[in-house]
C-alpha cells in the first residue's frame, strides 16, 4: 500500500511540475488560475534555489522508507530527471534550467499585464 501511494505521490510531483511549466498557457483570463500560478512559479524558484525539502518529495521518500524501499537523497529533478533524462548533467545546470524556465513563465505574465495596462490607458 505504501509503496503505491508512493507512486501517487510521484505521479502527482510530476504533475506540478509540468504545471509549473507549461500552466501559463491556460491562464489567460483566468484569474483564480493565473494566481495560482503564479504561486507555484514562486514556489518553484524558492525550492529550487534555498535548501528546502520539497514535500512532496519528503512524502514520496517517508511512503517509500515505510514500503521497504531505500528513499533516494536530493531532490525530484536530480534524481529522476537527472537518472532518466539527462545522465550526467551537473546539478547546477538542472536547477539554473528549471528556474529559468519560471522565469520565462513569469516574463510572459509581465508582457501580458503591460498590455492589459496599454490597452486600459486607452
Amino acid at each position: 500500500m505504501y509503496s503505491a501511494l508512493a507512486a501517487a505521490i510521484l505521479a502527482l510531483h510530476l504533475l506540478f511540475i509540468l504545471w509549473v511549466m507549461f500552466g501559463v498557457a491556460v491562464t489567460r483570463r483566468r484569474p483564480v488560475l493565473r494566481w495560482l500560478h503564479l504561486g507555484s512559479l514562486v514556489w518553484g524558484i524558492l525550492i529550487e534555489i534555498l535548501p528546502w525539502a520539497c514535500p512532496l518529495t519528503w512524502a514520496e521518500n517517508w511512503l517509500e522508507t515505510q514500503a521497504g524501499i531505500a528513499p533516494y537523497q536530493g531532490g525530484f529533478l536530480l534524481h529522476y530527471l537527472d537518472a532518466l533524462v539527462y545522465p550526467d548533467i551537473p546539478p547546477g545546470l538542472l536547477v539554473g534550467s528549471g528556474v529559468a524556465v519560471c522565469v520565462v513563465n513569469l516574463g510572459i505574465y509581465a508582457v501580458r499585464f503591460h498590455h492589459r495596462r496599454r490597452l486600459a490607458d486607452w
